[in-house]
């Protein structure tokens, strides 16, 4: 059980969280975590539960449902959630983990970093430093790697030259730079920092820039090397979105991972018209971690319970 003062640092953080969002009028909301279907991303496993015959699956995050509230005509909403990944627990990963979701109307990648910015300035009570760098750049400044020019066997000489003990000759161009930016990269991050302008196999469920095909208007927060939250200018193509799920599903067979329902529901709410937006996912657990100036998630965690 964690000692007094994280349990009240973290009820402080959701207060002065409400605050904030209270004053831009962005409305709190609350969705389901048990679902029909789930995240179908290569790179996250869902915890599935089996519930009166059938089997659901606990959110990976609140963002399907929390967009079909966009649709709706619900107005900028956020979120203070738990979410659920069958990942391998560790000093930075928990199985169950707390997440602040947001999504702000008329906003794109560019304008939510700022209001990242101010928010967590409000929490620390303090103005902050906050270094932006773009993640091609990055890889330019610290590893000597023009990622608009390099082929896949030069990444993957670059994760055997930088990597000790990985044999990366069946890693893919994108597991080379995921490698690559968690072990190399981000360690030469310090204090707050942006990383934006992904690649556009990266992009997740951002939109792509326009002019640079290339790039998706996506960015993640590191503290140091320790990632924070990921957010981007949010995709509204309903088409260009059942394209990603399904390209997801294929690489997740290609991996021998479980592949999972599409969520339909979310794409017909896409097909009504998703605002222009911008939306962002900061995880508590790490924050607070952060602010408590400690090395492992589960010291700030109310109950640990595995």
């Amino acid at each position: 059980m964690p000692a007094l003062p994280v349990l009240k640092q973290r009820a402080l953080v959701y207060k002065k969280i409400r605050a904030f969002f209270d004053e831009i009028s962005t409305l709190e909301v609350d969705t389901p975590l048990l679902g029909i279907t789930t995240n179908t991303d290569v790179h996250i496993q869902s915890i599935a539960a089996r519930v009166c015959s059938s089997t659901l699956y606990l959110q990976t995050s609140p963002e399907f449902a929390m967009k079909r509230l966009l649709v709706s005509g619900s107005g900028s909403i956020y979120q203070i959630s738990h979410a659920f990944r069958d990942e391998e627990k560790g000093l930075l990963h928990h199985p169950e983990f707390s997440l602040l979701e947001w999504y702000s109307l008329g906003f794109d990648y560019q304008a939510l970093m700022s209001q990242v910015e101010d928010l967590i300035s409000r929490l620390f009570e303090q103005e902050l430093s906050f270094h932006k760098i773009s993640y091609f750049e990055s890889f330019h400044r610290y590893l000597k790697l023009d990622l608009q020019l390099a082929s896949q066997t030069e990444c993957q000489d670059c994760v055997t030259q930088h990597i000790p003990g990985i044999d990366s000759s069946l890693l893919s161009w994108d597991d080379c730079l995921d490698l690559l930016m968690s072990q190399i990269v981000s360690r030469e991050f310090k204090g707050f920092t942006f990383l934006y302008d992904y690649p556009e196999s990266q992009a997740s469920l951002a939109r792509i820039k326009v002019g640079e095909p290339h790039l998706a208007e996506r960015f993640e927060l590191f503290y140091n090397d320790i990632e924070l939250a990921n957010g981007f200018s949010e995709l509204t193509d309903a088409k260009q979105q059942r394209l990603r799920f399904l390209q997801d599903n294929c690489k997740r067979q290609q991996a021998g991972l479980q592949t999972y329902p599409i969520d339909e529901d979310f794409l017909k709410a896409l097909e009504q018209g998703l605002p222009e937006c911008a939306g962002v996912a900061l995880g508590l657990d790490r924050l607070i971690m952060v602010m408590q100036q400690v090395n492992s998630i589960h010291d700030v965690m109310t109950l640990d319970t595995f």
